[in-house]
This record gives structure tokens, C-alpha cells and sequence, in this order.
């Protein structure tokens, strides 16, 4: 417990416009490694804009590791195909987080983040104050990858007896 500084709340909420790996579709799920945590979404079958709305839960020791997400088709007779992948860079969520904001109204944004060659927005993205806490949602565009992005929201969860943000350093 020593190490870790929180949760963070990964909701994969859905995908767009995914490859088709198959004859006319994907059956696509997604992989999450953070660190040495590795969880994955269930398999969607005969869909290219799958919904998945699962929330996994990720331990945070080191607020410099990105997410990684991987997008894959499952295949029963062979290797799973790899439909593209994607980085989340949480630094600008925990700045948000570090303000210590209290009492917004619902939707009020505290921070944008603009698309840029460092990182995998497909559009700009706001950290957003709602229901007592702050929410990022955002549009990865998947790299090595002809199509497809996928829709996510992040929000950081303290942990009594854990080391929290305070002592972060950004």
C-alpha cells in the first residue's frame, strides 16, 4: 500500500468506426496494461462500433506511466488480430485532480487538452467537474491501425491510508 497513490476508474465505454479483421467485422475487445496491471473488456461479437461500458480499476503508483490500450479481434481458430492501439498520458487529469476543487457546478470544465503528435486525441478533451469529483473523457484515435478510435473516461479515486496526490510532483 505503501507505493500506490490511488485508483484511477478507466470506464472503455466504446468503440468507433474499428477495423474490420474478419469477413465483414470484428469481434473486438481491448486490452489495458498500466504498469504491471494487465485487464481486458469483454468480447464484443459482429461489431465495428461496439458498446463495452466496463469500468476497470487501476492501481496508480507512478503517475508518469501512460495507459496503454490495445484493440484486438478474437478469433477462434487462430491468433487474435490486433485492430490498433492507443496511450493515455494521465499528467494533465492529475493536475486537475491536484487543484483540490470543491462544489463546481455539474459540467464545469477545469482543464482542455488539445489533440497534438504526442498524444492520441482524435478531438480536444476537458477534465470536468461532476458529481463531486473530476471526469476526463476522450476520443483516442488507435495508431498502427487503417480506422478506429475509442471512446474512454478516466477519474482518479483516493484510497484512505494511501499516499495520494499531494506529494506528486508534475
Amino acid at each position: 500500500m505503501d507505493s500506490i497513490l490511488g485508483l484511477l476508474k478507466l470506464r472503455i465505454k466504446r468503440g468507433i468506426n474499428l477495423a474490420i479483421r474478419d469477413a465483414r467485422t470484428s469481434d473486438p475487445y481491448v486490452v489495458v496494461h498500466f504498469g504491471d496491471q494487465k485487464l481486458k473488456t469483454r468480447v464484443i461479437k459482429n461489431n465495428c462500433d461496439p458498446e463495452w461500458n466496463e469500468e476497470l480499476t487501476l492501481s496508480v503508483g507512478n503517475v508518469e506511466t501512460p495507459i496503454q490500450l490495445t484493440v484486438y479481434d478474437k478469433d477462434t481458430f487462430s491468433v487474435d488480430d490486433k485492430m490498433g492501439d492507443a496511450e493515455v498520458d494521465i499528467k494533465p487529469y492529475i493536475q486537475s485532480v491536484k487543484m483540490g476543487l470543491n462544489k463546481l457546478p455539474n459540467g464545469c470544465a477545469v482543464k482542455r487538452i488539445l489533440p497534438n503528435r504526442n498524444n492520441c486525441l482524435a478531438e480536444e478533451s476537458s477534465c470536468i467537474w461532476h458529481n463531486g469529483s473530476i471526469i476526463q473523457e476522450m476520443i483516442l484515435r488507435l495508431r498502427n491501425v487503417e480506422c478506429g478510435e475509442v471512446v474512454v473516461e478516466i477519474e482518479w479515486v483516493d484510497i484512505p491510508g494511501c499516499k495520494g496526490l499531494s506529494e506528486v510532483e508534475l
